[in-house]
């Protein structure tokens, strides 16, 4: 008889056992395809707001400001801005890949108001363009608007508390200019903005580009020109053809750098997907050993069978397979039904999502508040693969336990 149609036969002799062992296999890949798409909702929130609000996909600075990055110094800014730009919209190859470019100033600064005072991070930009990047005109409280004029800035909630600032009120700005002097501005709060970011909105505030080019002396300059793909997984090779553009144009002493080598942003992706690759098999393994369980059970109960078949000469082979294929055909039911309502509820929440605002609120990484799973045709094929592949594993022991057994004593052992 063919091993397929005497495995399937088998399965049914023992309904409820048969069910249990693919319940678990249910479970356990059911619980790693919704967690999958979920690190994935993880891994995509942070690397879209980590370069949004920071790198871009494409990073360009000057050798001195990358070197000293962290103090962002205005006197080490890109002097032509503009004429970066220019270059980085013309790269060959890069047509239908750019989203935006856009200058963007970044500064220390010490803002006060009254008696009150605090360092901060200041960011200047295009408020058209860091609409689609930071996107805080989303997260202004009631009273405020989003920058729309000369002269105003935006601050975050905490920032605000801190000062004691309000809609309408003015803060004055110090700064070190590109010239080492001392730049002072006077700014009106536009609105108070709230991301749930504790980290960010305790040390944050915007202004438009205009009005940090002036405070610093920078006139056309910008401290780095960001480049938003639409595809972040491409960032390499887009800044590497963007770095011999800017070369051949005579752009010479900037740094290009794509996200991936800024920051400890993408080795922490790296280290997630990494680590959760292994907990997947592990959860799959831990699943798949009740389908062991019951393979063992089946052996022991049907060694006079397995004693007779073998003594009518079926080869050994054959009953090793016999048993393979019961405890893949359990791994396989289980699977894919594991994926299908993983996967379901992985796009489900995509389109709900998960609001974790407790959860990243005191966080100290670019997080969105809320975070929706991604569900990937290719995870859930190989997540599919994985379940058969680890209720193989599992049954190979017991089912070579079968295909040893010497015939007269099977016989004899019932």
């Amino acid at each position: 008889m063919n091993v397929w149609k005497m495995a399937i036969r088998n399965l049914g002799r023992n309904r409820r056992r048969t069910a249990l062992a693919v319940l678990s296999v249910f479970i356990a890949i059911t619980l790693v395809t919704f967690m999958d798409g979920l690190i994935a909702g993880v891994v995509d929130s942070l690397a879209r707001n980590f370069t949004k609000n920071e790198t871009g996909h494409v990073n360009v600075t000057t050798a001195q400001y990358q070197a000293r990055k962290r103090f962002m110094p205005a006197s080490a800014a890109i002097r032509d801005s503009d004429a970066v730009v220019s270059v980085i919209r013309s790269t060959p190859g890069l047509a239908g890949q750019l989203v935006q470019v856009t200058p963007r100033v970044q500064f220390a600064a010490v803002l006060s108001s009254g008696a009150q005072s605090k360092a901060v991070r200041a960011i200047g930009g295009d408020p058209a363009a860091e609409k689609s990047m930071l996107m805080l005109d989303r997260a202004i409280l009631p009273g405020g608007s989003y920058l729309q004029e000369k002269g105003t800035a935006l601050i975050g909630k905490k920032l605000a508390d801190t000062l004691g600032l309000g809609v309408g009120d003015m803060l004055r700005v110090i700064a070190e200019k590109a010239d080492y002097g001392l730049g002072f501005k006077k700014l009106r709060v536009a609105g108070i903005f709230h991301t749930g970011v504790d980290t960010f909105d305790g040390s944050t505030f915007l202004v438009s580009i205009t009005d940090a080019r002036d405070l610093l002396g920078l006139d056309r300059g910008a401290s780095q020109v960001l480049v938003m793909l639409r595809d972040y997984q491409g960032a390499d090779r887009a800044a590497a053809a963007i770095r011999a553009r800017l070369a051949a144009s005579g752009l010479t002493g900037l740094s290009v750098q794509s996200w991936t080598s800024l920051g400890d942003i993408a080795s922490l992706i790296a280290l997630t997907r990494t680590t959760f690759s292994w907990g997947e098999i592990i959860v799959a393994l831990l699943g798949a050993f009740i389908i062991a369980n019951v393979v063992m059970m089946v052996v022991l109960e049907r060694k006079r069978e397995i004693g007779i078949l073998l003594s009518m000469g079926m080869e050994r082979l054959r009953i090793l397979w016999l048993f393979l294929v019961e405890g893949v055909l359990m791994g396989t039911l289980g699977s894919a039904a594991g994926v299908i309502v993983g996967a379901a509820l992985s796009a489900l929440l995509g389109v709900k999502g998960l609001d974790m605002t407790r959860t990243v609120s005191g966080a100290g990484m670019p997080l969105d508040n809320v975070i929706y799973p991604v569900v990937h045709p290719l995870t859930v094929v190989w997540l599919f693969v994985v379940g058969i592949a680890v209720a193989l594993i599992v049954s190979v022991l017991p089912s070579r336990t079968a295909a040893r057994m010497d015939p007269i004593d099977a016989i004899r052992s019932v």
